[in-house]
């Protein structure tokens, strides 16, 4: 592996359940169908080909077709969505909140780790198409996760109330979010560019779905991208049995639990509800329950009998919205999807669901972590080479990069180890004697060798503190890049906005540096 690379699992930004999946632990393995390698696709094609049908095809590109009409897409996006009649045809899907500008950079390498992976299987797989595909989350209601982003030191808020999915939230009110942009981002070519950006985006359209959806296809109109809003009537009717089952028979609630009982070793990240669904309207996006006979929906006086909430489905599939349980079920039902590309978040969520795609005979798709980068000027990095530190050591934590750098630097070697193992064999040794003479004094023993190696702790940590006085101005260096590439000892790309590190080859150095197969953390100089 390249020095500027890190694997995930040496990260440390990765949960144990992630760790042992990219591991292959026998233990999880029961959780997915098929791990990530490009050979594994085989198989998952043939599944698919037999598990979805062409009528759901026609019906997917008519949406398509129908959502994007009013936006100026590509040729490639518009040759994408026309290929996806093809029975020849595959998907491969990220799915993301509404996030104000994108929200945090993730969102960009979410979607090139999608373009790239479609990339590499047309390679392999020549006879076939594979269309990348962004799932905006419209129907999500959780406001305060979007409705901000970073930029450099500053947090760009839109403060606004709002109730139901957020992709019909009005963007009525975002002139003084723009103004402060304009602000924050500069001047230059660039920064004008990205200010027209925004402006076309969030006030030149009437809703977050649209202005969002307008943002991704500018960003990635050249790759083909199609942007799918799952909040459609149609699509729903498609999804209608599912959601019938569901309110009849809360299979999800059974398969999920039956899962998370095999992951006591591990955090859970979802739990399920009795029933999955949500019921929305413009400004509504409740859960739905049933109690004593009655679909009820939360916090509300709307009620349902088992007749009346089936014709209201029949009726109107566009009010039932499916939660972060059966989404993904949702989305499968309705694409040619062969893989989901996600972050360690949602693939562990995703390893709850297989039981359930079992139940109701969807083939499961293959789960990938999608690619991470640090992004660095060449000017830093050189900084961080004559400092010697490697891209592997900027992962530790603040006090173990501290500690190790302290350690290098010094003259000699703070590091009582072998004087601490001396002492152990010396007190075995007496405890030996001590069991021979008389056991009581075996006690005192002990306890006097706790104290010995108590005190050589300390001395240990007292010279490295002492050390740290010395190389205080080279160790306040160190601390900085790390601080810089690592905001507040987070991930650099759960923070910044793309418009950090935005140049007009930014988006096509993302999409050729992605490898989502490649399970590592990168570095991109700029």
């Amino acid at each position: 592996m390249p020095t500027d690379c890190i694997s995930y699992q040496k990260s440390g930004y990765f949960s144990k359940l992630i760790v042992d999946y990219l591991d292959e632990k026998p233990e999880i393995q029961a959780l997915y169908h098929r791990f990530p390698r490009i050979e594994n696709f085989s198989a998952q094609i043939d599944e698919k080909s037999k598990n979805y049908s062409t009528e759901n095809r026609l019906i997917v590109a008519e949406a398509l077709n129908n959502q994007n009409k009013n936006f100026p897409i590509s040729q490639a996006t518009q040759a994408n969505i026309e290929l996806l009649k093809s029975n020849k045809t595959f998907t491969i899907t990220t799915g993301h909140q509404l996030n104000l500008f994108s929200g945090p950079a993730y969102f960009i390498y979410k979607i090139a780790s999608t373009i790239n992976l479609c990339k590499q299987l047309k390679q392999k797989y020549s006879d076939y198409n594979f269309v990348p595909i962004y799932w905006m989350a419209t129907e999500d209601h959780d406001f305060e996760e979007i409705n901000h982003f970073h930029l450099n030191n500053q947090k760009i808020k839109w403060k606004k109330d709002s109730f139901g999915p957020v992709g019909r939230l009005s963007t009525e009110g975002l002139n003084e979010v723009f103004e402060e942009f304009s602000k924050a981002i500069g001047l230059g070519e660039t920064a004008e560019h990205l200010k027209e950006l925004f402006q076309k985006s969030y006030l030149e359209h009437t809703n977050l779905a649209d202005a969002t959806r307008y943002l991704a296809n500018e960003l990635f109109k050249s790759e083909g991208l199609v942007i799918i809003d799952g909040d459609d009537k149609n699509l729903k009717a498609l999804f209608a049995p599912y959601i019938k089952d569901e309110l009849l028979h809360r299979n999800s609630f059974t398969t999920v639990s039956k899962t998370i009982n095999q992951l006591k070793n591990y955090t859970v990240q979802v739990n399920p509800r009795e029933i999955n669904l949500f019921y929305i309207e413009d400004n509504l996006r409740e859960r739905i329950i049933f109690e004593n006979n009655i679909y009820k929906v939360n916090n509300t006086e709307i009620e349902f009998s088992e007749t009346e909430i089936l014709k209201e489905l029949k009726n109107f599939p566009e009010k039932f919205s499916p939660n972060v349980i059966l989404r993904p079920l949702y989305q499968e039902v309705i694409l040619p999807n062969l893989a989901y590309i996600g972050g360690g978040g949602e693939i562990a969520y995703w390893l709850e669901l297989k039981n359930n795609f079992e139940a109701q005979k969807v083939t499961f798709p293959i789960l990938i972590l999608r690619n991470s980068f640090v992004i660095a000027t060449d000017k830093l990095m050189s900084k961080s080479a004559n400092l010697g530190i490697s891209f592997e050591e900027l992962f530790l934590s603040k006090q173990e990069l501290v500690d190790k750098k302290t350690k290098e630097f010094s003259n000699f070697k703070i590091d009582f180890s072998e004087q601490k193992d001396t002492l152990r064999k010396q007190f075995s040794a007496l405890l030996k004697i001590a069991e021979q003479t008389d056991k009581s004094f075996t006690g005192a023993v002990k306890a006097q060798e706790a104290k010995q190696i108590k005190g050589l702790n300390n001395l240990e940590k007292r010279l490295l503190k002492a050390e740290k006085r010395i190389h205080f101005e080279k160790l306040e260096r160190i601390t900085e890049i790390q601080n810089q590439l690592f905001p507040n000892g987070s991930l650099q790309e759960r923070k910044s906005n793309f418009s950090v590190f935005y140049s007009q080859t930014f988006i096509n150095e993302i999409i050729s540096q992605s490898n989502p197969l490649e399970a590592c953390f990168k570095l991109i100089k700029i």
